[in-house]
């Protein structure tokens, strides 16, 4: 088996999008962050073996992905910017604390760590092109099976 990262990001991204809370969702790190609304980026962060998660034959992996939602700074009522960005976050780490399977191309995500860095979301600053924006960076922990094949 082989990783399809196009569709597993494809698929993050979509989901992302479905929640309403974003005027676009890219799938990418941009190069320089969106101009209005509320945004996402989702990319591919780190990939190695799921740790005591694989099989006689097969190695299953963890594919950590950043997601980050960006809300410039300029744009809103300071006192506002968190709570959109927050109400965002909510349902993102909702949807990925149940059963998030991306329709069977994951096992499941990585709630707790046991095989990396569980999920969860750091908020920050980024100054890029002259705006300031209000940023929560996601990492998105997924456990892929048997993706690897083991040769003895």
């Amino acid at each position: 088996m082989a990783l399809d990262i196009r569709t597993v990001l494809d698929a993050v991204q979509s989901h992302a999008l479905t929640s309403g809370h974003f005027s676009t969702v890219n799938g990418h790190e941009p190069l320089s962050p969106p101009t209005s609304g509320i945004t996402a980026a989702v990319w591919s962060e780190q990939i190695g073996p799921a740790r005591g998660g694989s099989g006689l034959g097969s190695t299953s992996a963890r594919l950590a992905l950043f997601v980050r939602l960006y809300a410039p700074l300029w744009q809103q009522e300071p006192d506002a910017i968190d709570p959109a960005l927050m109400d965002a976050l909510d349902w993102l780490m909702g949807a990925y604390s149940g059963d998030f399977t991306l329709d069977g191309l994951i096992r499941q995500v990585d709630l707790l760590g046991a095989y990396g860095e569980p999920l969860g979301a750091r908020a920050g600053y980024l100054a890029e092109g002259g705006s300031e924006y209000r940023v929560f960076t996601i990492t998105l922990p997924l456990i892929v099976n048997d993706l690897w094949t083991q040769e003895a």
